[in-house]
């Protein structure tokens, strides 16, 4: 097509779920109590982590900032989505689209690697237990957790780049709730392969890479595990475990069911569903994942509510 017959995209148009206004009235209370609930369940795990010296561990300071990264991540996408319900106007501009786009990647990517290096944290901590608090560091783990937002955001910048930068033809109507890769690479005219081989690049970068990390700390921690003579030690060491390896499951199946896809084969309607999970109710999930399977997480909210009684 020629250049010369597309049309600069000022705005976008979200269209959502649905067009019902009973149903969207609905939703709209559904998301509100999920995103406060994902507030009040984060802010609390992070604030008792922080108070709680019995807490101030590598592995709590990796769960504190996967927290605060779903604190975030769920701040990019709900307050779009509860706006979108009770509102007629559906648009974003085509700069607010770009920095929703930028942030919800970047994100994302973070959580990627972050999961890889509390992967790696669980490996050491069921290897070398006595040694544990002397391998990971308090350098070692702000090196690990600033490298996962570095590279979470690095990666976002080269895809937002190079996805707004695509021609839509004039038309800006995103069938989603918000401005998310598939939509919008099916609103673009001018699709070349130098953009697949970026998308297969950040795919390879910031999802599959931090997976092959996570499975490869796994199979180590599964090695280390046969060295311990007692069933219950075993059970013991790897209960730890159950907790992340939860949080993997959830969050990297639902990314690689949508972005591990060539973009033809994008089905909209049904990763709009897929798409609701790891970006509003993940968020949500976590902090639950982490603390009712955590006993001194339970120990800490506790003594924190005991704390407030006496107040």
């Amino acid at each position: 097509m020629d250049e010369k017959n597309y049309t600069t995209v000022k705005e976008f148009i979200l269209l959502g779920f649905t067009t019902d206004p009973c149903l969207q009235r609905v939703l709209f209370y559904i998301f509100l109590i999920i995103y406060i609930s994902s507030l009040l369940g984060n802010i609390t795990l992070i604030s008792l982590i922080c108070v709680d010296s019995w807490l101030h561990t590598p592995m709590y300071f990796f769960i504190g900032n996967l927290s605060y990264l779903d604190l975030w991540y769920a701040s990019v996408y709900a307050p779009q989505i509860l706006m979108t319900r009770i509102s007629d106007d559906k648009r974003i501009s085509f700069a607010g689209c770009l920095a929703q786009f930028f942030f919800s990647a970047g994100l994302a990517y973070s959580e990627c690697y972050l999961l890889a290096a509390m992967a790696y944290d669980r490996y050491v901590a069921i290897s070398n237990p006595l040694l544990y608090s002397q391998a990971m560091s308090p350098n070692l783990c702000v090196s690990l957790a600033a490298a996962s937002y570095f590279s979470g955001f690095v990666n976002s910048t080269i895809i937002t780049s190079e996805t707004f930068t695509l021609s839509f033809c004039g038309n800006n109507v995103i069938d989603d709730f918000f401005c998310d890769l598939p939509p919008l690479v099916k609103l673009a005219c001018d699709m070349k392969e130098s953009y697949q081989a970026v998308l297969y690049f950040i795919l390879a970068s910031n999802i599959i890479t931090p997976a092959v990390l996570i499975l490869a700390s796994y199979f180590f921690i599964i090695a280390a595990l046969l060295k311990i003579r007692f069933t219950q030690g075993r059970l013991k060491a790897f209960s730890t475990c159950g907790s992340h390896l939860t949080a993997v499951t959830l969050y990297y199946g639902s990314i690689l069911f949508i972005y591990s896809r060539p973009s033809m084969s994008y089905a909209l309607e049904r990763d709009k569903v897929v798409s609701v999970f790891y970006t509003v109710v993940i968020p949500l999930l976590n902090p639950l994942i982490y603390s009712l399977r955590n006993k001194d997480v339970k120990d800490a909210l506790r003594k924190m509510l005991d704390r407030a009684k006496f107040l």
